[in-house]
């Protein structure tokens, strides 16, 4: 199994930045693809971006393209998350997600291993 502890949430105001990190442990850390999810309030979980396991392709949901930056570093097994131009509507709980496989995949059902979640609140 693999373990992920997101770290860097906090509340920032508007037009701001943040960087969510996600550090992993235990094994195939370096076999798969890695994802982040968002969910606000009385929403559903919902894909943010992901990152194949070379880091070569990336995938964006369309209301963070141009704003958030997805990288990965297999040497530390972190992968980060660039938040930049923050606005309100992108306050909510903020997971990292890893898969065994390299491909990187946008649905939460492909993946297996979720860490506990880190709040950003983006204040306006």
């Amino acid at each position: 199994q693999v373990q992920l502890v997101e770290s860097g949430g906090g509340l920032v105001q508007a037009g701001g930045s943040l960087r969510l990190s996600c550090a992993a442990s235990g094994r195939t850390f370096n076999t798969g693809a890695m994802g982040w999810f968002c969910q606000a309030p009385w929403h559903e979980r919902e894909f943010v971006a992901s990152i194949s396991r070379s880091g070569d392709s990336t995938y964006y949901a369309d209301s963070v393209k141009g704003r958030f930056t997805i990288s990965r570093d297999n040497a530390k097994n972190t992968v980060y998350l660039q938040m930049s131009s923050l606005k309100p509507e992108d306050t909510a709980v903020y997971y990292c997600a890893a898969r065994a496989t390299s491909a990187a995949v946008t649905t939460t059902s492909g993946y297996g291993a979720w860490g506990q979640g880190t709040q950003v609140t983006v204040s306006s």
